[in-house]
This record gives C-alpha cells, sequence and structure tokens, in this order.
C-alpha cells in the first residue's frame, strides 16, 4: 500500500469517526429532551391522577353533592 493510499484511507476513517461522533452529538441531545419532556408528562399523570381520585370520591360520598343539589334551580311550576 503506498503511501497515498494510506492517506485516502485515514482520511476516509477520521471523516467516518467524525459523523459517527457528530450523530452521538445529536442523539444525546435529543435523549436529554425526550428526557426532559417524560418528566413533564409523568408529573401531569400524577396530577390528572389526584384529580380523578378527588371526583371519585366526590361521586362515592353523597353527601358532597347535596350542596351542589341545592344550587340547581328547580324546574318551574307548570312542568
Amino acid at each position: 500500500m503506498t503511501n497515498e493510499n494510506q492517506k485516502k484511507e485515514i482520511d476516509s476513517l477520521e471523516d467516518r469517526i467524525n459523523a459517527l461522533e457528530s450523530r452521538n452529538i445529536f442523539q444525546d441531545d435529543v435523549i436529554e429532551q425526550l428526557s426532559e419532556e417524560l418528566t413533564v408528562h409523568q408529573t401531569q399523570i400524577a396530577e390528572l391522577k389526584e384529580q380523578i381520585q378527588l371526583v371519585a370520591n366526590r361521586l362515592k360520598d353523597p353527601g358532597s353533592l347535596s350542596s351542589y343539589k341545592d344550587d340547581i334551580e328547580p324546574p318551574p311550576p307548570h312542568y
């Protein structure tokens, strides 16, 4: 193998390494963004679960709905 061929081979390998490093950096950035987004979504899911549990508890407790029923106007007399 001549020096010229070796130089071309080394340049080709360096280009491939640089391309792989660039992809790796990009993927690391994307993984970090996805991780942050996942954390936000997990927090939102936990909050929604709490709200659903509160609503379910209110529906199970008949006393909690009585004040709501009092606020509703009765139908007019002609019904």
